[in-house]
């Protein structure tokens, strides 16, 4: 499926500001389904009235909630005051609204439940989400120089807000953490004797070309 230049322009222009590649996917994702709602038309022919129209739309037929409203209009903010340098000014627009609810929380025999049914790698991820308070994409983002063993202290980079911060580590999980440490190692070393190194970002992933390995012979 052919790309379309104007979505790669913007991806482009996200990329230059230092946006992480989750909020990249989001805004674009919620600007594609502005174009879709408008019939393809091209934004730079809509503006303050089209925006409102949109998000009344995932109000009142879509039934989102405040956030989730809150974050296309964050991407239409983008898109207009950004990368089309048109900015929208106030769009004299309410949010939806809902009332406020108590949460559902598990229990803590719930949550031992939960991890009686799990081992290996899948309860360390549990564990952590748990015992740590982090968020999915902070737990699998994390690498070993974030892991503090002594202190047991974990580093949580690029979190909300695209901060960082220093969370607890439950010694519970240290045995199984040295584990995964050890594994993952193991897994390195050996990719290094193929010339092989981590994983990196866009172009630094390219600097790397791989030596010594039969992977060289490979015809693409």
């Amino acid at each position: 499926m052919a790309k379309s230049p104007f979505m790669e322009a913007m991806r482009r222009e996200m990329r230059l500001r230092g946006y992480s590649l989750r909020t990249e996917k989001t805004y674009l994702s919620w600007i594609k389904r502005f174009i879709l709602f408008h019939g393809k038309q091209h934004p730079e022919k809509m503006g303050v009235v089209g925006v409102r129209a949109f998000l009344t739309h995932l109000s009142a037929n879509r039934g989102v909630s405040p956030n989730t409203q809150k974050t296309a209009l964050n991407a239409l903010a983008f898109l207009y005051n950004k990368y089309l340098q048109r900015p929208l000014g106030d769009l004299e627009f309410r949010y939806a609204s809902k009332p406020a609810k108590i949460p559902t929380v598990l229990t803590q025999q719930e949550v031992k439940q939960i991890l009686s049914q799990l081992q290996g790698k899948n309860r360390v991820i549990f564990e952590l989400l748990y015992g740590s308070g982090l968020r999915i994409s902070e737990c699998l983002r994390i690498r070993v120089m974030d892991i503090d063993l002594e202190k047991f202290c974990l580093t949580v980079r690029s979190g909300k807000g695209d901060k960082d911060r220093n969370t607890m580590l439950s010694p519970k999980i240290s045995d199984a953490l040295k584990q995964l440490i050890e594994q993952a190692i193991a897994i390195q070393q050996e990719d290094n004797k193929c010339g092989i190194g981590p994983s990196l970002p866009f172009s630094l992933g390219r600097n790397t070309k791989p030596t010594g390995c039969a992977l060289n012979k490979v015809t693409v």
